[in-house]
């Protein structure tokens, strides 16, 4: 078990729309993949320089946790995510390190994966998605 690498860093947007372009010319890439998560109420693009990724997540509903990050905090870095080669293994692993985990059981997320978040209170403020392939 073990954490491989930065599968991505999330930002929030209020729009895909108008922000897409702007993060196409920022690093110079265009955007590979666009989509819907129903059960996060999230619309995502991802962009991608060499190996290091981005995810732009824009909430569908004023309910979704997109969308009430960016009414507390504004545009910006939501997360950090990070792949895993077990996910499953690595959530047993941080909780017995003590970090508190928002799901008890990884759930599928965005750009085929298995995901799970740590509470930000337990990572320095920080909201840490950890990530596995689905195969």
């Amino acid at each position: 078990m073990a954490i491989l690498h930065i599968e991505h860093l999330g930002i929030a947007v209020k729009s895909l729309i108008d922000s897409t372009p702007v993060y196409e010319k920022l690093l110079n890439t265009t955007c590979y993949k666009t989509e819907e998560v129903l059960t996060e109420k999230v619309k995502t693009s991802f962009l991608k320089i060499d190996k290091n990724k981005f995810e732009l997540l824009e909430g569908t509903d004023s309910e979704s946790p997109i969308s009430k990050f960016i009414e507390k905090r504004g545009e910006g870095i939501h997360h950090v995510a990070l792949a895993v080669d077990n996910i499953i293994e690595e959530m047993n692993r941080l909780k017995s390190e003590g970090f508190v985990l928002l799901n008890e059981v990884p759930k599928v997320g965005a750009d085929n994966k298995l995901v799970c978040f740590i509470h930000p209170k337990s990572a320095n403020g920080v909201l840490i998605e950890l990530c596995q392939e689905i195969n």
